[in-house]
């Protein structure tokens, strides 16, 4: 694996590539600008799947309600798939960054919205067996089928702009953007919601309402991402992009990038689903319990995400000024800002945890399951936030196959813990699993650290 390099012999592209600069360092201020505006981007996410269930249940009927979010899952789970593609940007731009390399940096975000839009393209033309595949894999009523059918067929057609959308966060994470992507958030779900509450509620659209306002929110949230990258469409910097557009050693580094990112996350992601379905076959309670239990802990996801976007654009760029100093110095600061961040969580949780599960549910017998295991919940953040971290160090410095080396092999741990645990402890083996497979994380990319350090300054 390489780093970019800057070329040794002049080049057309040369004279529109503003001077090299000494690197910046690598403060604790620095830190906190990239990774707040995305702390406060993520709290936006949740409001605005509470205002368009509150919106659609203002109608009165169930099936309108189970038709929305069926048809939410299903355009979630499928768009999941490319999320690769904000990861895999924002580490090859923000090394590009640090390079100087401004036409690299600015064929990366071209090269990443092409595969975004063409993507979405060929999402929204294949559009009739995948709601038929979705639809068959979860049935529901007649009505819910029906109006499942219709808020989905109207909201695929978002499909290119929500993935493309995906590339310009990448770009905006690496060059230290993140109020950019911030104002993205806030116009993508104020705009939905002032849509929501008129379709719905004014116009009586229903469904195809919350559909229709989804769409509006996702086309305009690109379009203002666009403008937010408009210094990347000039002339002068446009040009020499269009050259290395189709530079074959850039597109191959693009395709292994993202492909390890992409197994990782599917790996991620089938661990999670395994641990949900496994605790299906506990009994009803239980079930309920594990996914009270579970959102909780996305929200510790959410929160650390900001520390770990700001270790992807900072050791990106450390990595492109082959600074290893610099390097060392980021992920420091970052993974220490996440450590104290998961410790303040996991505090909140050992305090409020018992008052959170009985606002998230009315169930006695939930509410009793929850609090037997909300131990697991506690420790989990300081369990996890080691594998947490070295993935935005690893993708900054893009050394993405060990990231993948290292969720298979803790993937593989996962099984073999719960086909031991799972028939000794029940749910409680399941939890200790799952902290299992992010300690085995943690401790995995601790150890390859040394060559990832070596390996993306040096370039070798």
């Amino acid at each position: 694996m390489t780093a970019p390099q800057v070329p040794a012999e002049a080049s057309p592209s040369d004279a529109f590539r503003p001077a090299r600069m000494a690197p910046r360092p690598v403060t604790h201020a620095r830190v906190l600008r990239v990774a707040l505006p995305i702390l406060l981007a993520n709290v936006t996410v949740p409001l605005l799947g509470m205002v368009d269930t509150a919106v659609v249940g203002q109608l009165g009927q169930a099936a309108p309600i189970g038709a929305m979010g069926l048809g939410a899952i299903v355009l979630a789970s499928l768009y999941w798939v490319f999320g690769f593609l904000r990861m895999g940007t924002s580490g090859m731009a923000a090394q590009a960054q640090g390079a100087g390399d401004d036409a690299e940096c600015t064929a990366i975000l071209l090269r990443a919205l092409i595969v975004g839009l063409g993507a979405g393209l060929a999402i929204t033309a294949l559009q009739w067996p995948l709601i038929h595949a979705a639809l068959a894999l979860s049935p529901g009523s007649g009505e819910v089928e029906v109006l499942t059918r219709s808020y989905l067929g109207i909201r695929i057609w978002g499909a290119p702009a929500t993935i493309a959308a995906y590339a310009v966060t990448g770009w905006l994470v690496a060059l230290e953007r993140t109020r950019a992507v911030l104002v993205m958030q806030l116009v993508v779900n104020g705009v939905n919601i002032a849509l929501d509450l008129w379709f719905v509620l004014g116009l009586g659209w229903g469904v195809s309402g919350v559909a229709t306002a989804t769409l509006i929110a996702e086309w305009g949230g690109l379009c203002l991402g666009l403008w937010l990258c408009r210094d990347a469409f000039r002339a002068a910097a446009l040009r020499p992009a269009l050259a290395r557009l189709r530079d074959a050693v850039a597109l191959r580094r693009m395709a292994l990038v993202n492909g390890d990112i992409m197994i990782r996350s599917v790996l991620l992601q089938g661990s999670f689903t395994a641990f949900m379905f496994l605790g299906a076959g506990l009994g009803d309670r239980v079930l309920a319990a594990n996914q009270v239990l579970l959102q909780l802990l996305i929200v510790a996801g959410n929160l650390l995400d900001g520390f770990a976007f700001a270790a992807e654009s900072l050791v990106g760029q450390a990595v492109g000024a082959r600074s290893p100093k610099l390097l060392r110095r980021a992920a420091q600061l970052t993974s220490g800002w996440g450590v104290v961040a998961m410790a303040l969580l996991a505090l909140g949780f050992l305090v409020l945890g018992p008052g959170i599960i009985d606002a998230m549910t009315t169930a006695p017998g939930v509410r009793e399951e929850a609090r037997r295991f909300l131990p697991w919940l506690v420790a989990a953040p300081l369990i996890s936030v080691a594998g947490w971290m070295f993935d935005g160090i690893f993708i900054g410095a893009t050394c993405t196959a060990q990231m993948r080396r290292a969720m298979v092999l803790s993937v593989a741990v996962y099984a073999g813990a719960i086909a031991v645990l799972l028939p000794t402890l029940g749910n409680h083996g399941l939890w200790l699993s799952l902290m299992i497979l992010n300690a085995v994380r943690g401790v995995a990319m601790a150890r390859l650290w040394p060559e990832v350090e070596r390996v993306s300054v040096a370039g070798r």
